[in-house]
């Protein structure tokens, strides 16, 4: 299937949740597979751009128009980089709402098949099944969870830290002197923080790099920390990086989280009507499969798969692929499934 050029929807006289009003947002998407009569709207991860995206739509979404939408804050859609006084703090809500704008107005969608996310994109999925639970059949979550937990949270507060600390954010004259296709010292530093946290120490010890081509951790290492940050504006990661720390459903409830912190989750779990297929992976350091099952049990159709990898949290991006061949059967025998209820 090929990619098609990328799309801007232009939205007049959005307001935020911080309480900001622009004139103007955008949110850039792809339109795969356009006249399909099922509909999947597949939504971008932290640091993902559309056509980087893992949508199965060679696979298990095949017989699916699929909606690929960038989030807020991702460099395509609307962003701190992009968009004069755009709010440094933004919120699911706001890619919820601007997504659904997006499909009803613009493209005419009036239900979705299937919503779709991985990490930051399966957050922004349970937002859906909980704002417009009319217009969701079935819900696909991989690597992720309907709240951030403690342990997240304190891990992004380091490579935030590394980057804000960085002399060239601190002056930004210095980055602006920075030349075209490199990276400003505090986004490298950001990325060395986050790196050893992709995988899983097993998948270090066991030197899997290597079946990415590399020969050895330094070459790796100089990838995922340098180049694969080129053109990643630091706004627009510390933007990503605060609405995934604040991601919550419970603040969608009667009440919020008002209650016990566990009580509130379960009681917005419990309120899904969506068919939800959780896949978490077994060694995500990110979000924990633990976490994950924890959930299903509050969710009233709710399926857990839990991916068998070393790969830690990129067994979910598509990093590797016999974890993407195994995630495409669970998704399709889903589908199937539930087709068939």
């Amino acid at each position: 299937m090929a990619i098609t050029t990328t799309q801007l929807y232009e939205i007049h006289d959005f307001s935020f949740q911080d309480g900001t009003t622009l004139s103007s947002v955008r949110l850039a998407y792809l339109d795969l597979n356009p006249k399909a009569s099922k509909t999947a709207l597949v939504i971008t991860c932290f640091r993902g751009r559309l056509k980087s995206t893992l949508t199965f739509a060679n696979g298990a979404l095949r017989d699916h128009r699929v909606i690929v939408v960038a989030l807020f804050g991702n460099g395509e859609s609307s962003s701190p980089s992009n968009t004069p006084d755009f709010p440094s703090a933004i919120d699911y809500r706001d890619c919820v709402r601007a997504q659904h704008k997006l499909l009803t107005s613009h493209l005419n969608i009036p239900s979705l098949d299937v919503v779709m996310g991985f990490s930051m994109g399966g957050q922004c999925t349970y937002y859906w099944t909980l704002m417009y639970p009319d217009l969701v059949r079935n819900a696909i979550i991989i690597c992720s969870s309907a709240r951030t937990s403690r342990h997240n949270h304190q891990f992004l507060e380091g490579p935030k830290a590394a980057l804000q600390n960085a002399v060239d954010y601190v002056n930004r004259d210095r980055a602006a002197a920075s030349p075209p296709g490199s990276i400003s010292r505090g986004v490298r530093a950001f990325g060395k923080a986050y790196s050893a946290w992709l995988t899983s120490a097993e998948w270090f010890d066991r030197e899997a790099y290597k079946s990415l081509g590399y020969r050895t951790l330094r070459d790796w290492d100089r990838d995922v920390t340098g180049t694969n940050y080129v053109g990643w504006d630091p706004d627009d990661l510390l933007a990503m990086v605060r609405m995934w720390q604040g991601g919550d459903v419970t603040a969608l409830i009667d009440g919020g989280g008002d209650d016990d912190e566990e009580q509130s989750l379960k009681r917005a779990l419990s309120q899904i009507k969506t068919r939800v297929l959780l896949m978490p992976c077994r060694t995500d350091q990110y979000f924990s499969w633990e976490a994950s099952r924890r959930e299903a049990r509050c969710i009233p159709a709710a399926t857990l798969k839990v991916i068998p990898s070393i790969w830690g949290h990129l067994a979910g991006a598509g990093s590797n692929k016999a974890d993407t061949e195994w995630m495409d059967r669970a998704i399709a025998e889903f589908l199937a499934r539930c087709g068939r209820s």
